[in-house]
Order: C-alpha cells, then structure tokens, then sequence
C-alpha cells in the first residue's frame, strides 16, 4: 500500500520519477531552464532540422570553407541542377542561415556570420575526420 501511495503522491505533484531519492529541486530547475529557454530551442531545432538534409549540410560546410560560392559554382560541386541548388539555398536564404551578394547577374551566397559560430564545431568534426587536408 505504501508503493501505492507514493505513486499516487508523485503523479498529484506532476512528476513521474518513482525513485526514493528523487531530487525535486533539480527536476523543477531544469523544467525551469528548459522553459526559459523555449524560444532558443525552437530556432536551434529549426536551423539543425535545415542542416539535417545532406545536400544543405554540404552547401553549408562549403560556404563556410570557401567564404562565398554562387549557385553556378555549387551546382558544379555538388553533381547537380542549378535550379535544384537554387532552392537549397532559398530554403537557407528564407530561414536567415546565409545571405546572398550580388555581381553583375551573379549573386554569391555566404554563411552569416552569426550563423558560423554554430556550424564551424561541426565542420570542424567533419574536417578532423577526413582524409584531405583544407588549406
């Protein structure tokens, strides 16, 4: 009956850890944190939801490796359709990952900056396990 009771006690107080030493504190504390910080893990999720398609995580790491290509550029690169580059990179463009300047008829796409200081420890992890070497 004790055994009841006590989980019967834990779901009144919302919390569904059983243990008998559970640590009420830091569970109210990190649903605190995690609560405070919602709006930061919703654009974190949405920019790795981005970067979680091969094709943008390639795009990505080559911006950030080369400074700025344009599509003509990532088409050849990457094997494919400059139309099929192009819309990796709207869907970068519309989410604020990289930002574009235009030469002539050429735009040339870039990582923002603010952007580089999430993705350089991947790529970093990338390069660290590669074979060739970046200059």
């Amino acid at each position: 009956m004790t055994l009841l009771n006590s989980k019967e006690e834990t779901m009144e107080n919302n919390q569904s850890c059983i243990r008998v030493f559970a640590d009420k504190d830091q569970i109210n504390h990190c649903r605190e944190l995690l609560q405070a910080n919602g709006s930061a893990f919703g654009q974190l999720s949405g920019l790795l939801a981005l970067a979680g398609n091969e094709v943008r995580l390639k795009i990505l790491f080559l911006l950030e490796e080369e400074n700025e290509l344009c599509p003509c550029d990532l088409s050849d690169i990457l094997g494919m359709s400059i139309p099929a580059v192009s819309q990796h990179l709207r869907k970068l463009k519309d989410k604020n990952v990289i930002e574009g300047r235009r030469e002539g008829q050429t735009i040339f796409y870039s990582l923002k900056q603010e952007q580089l200081t999430l993705f350089h420890p991947f790529f970093k992890h990338i390069i660290n396990n590669s074979n060739i070497v970046t200059v």
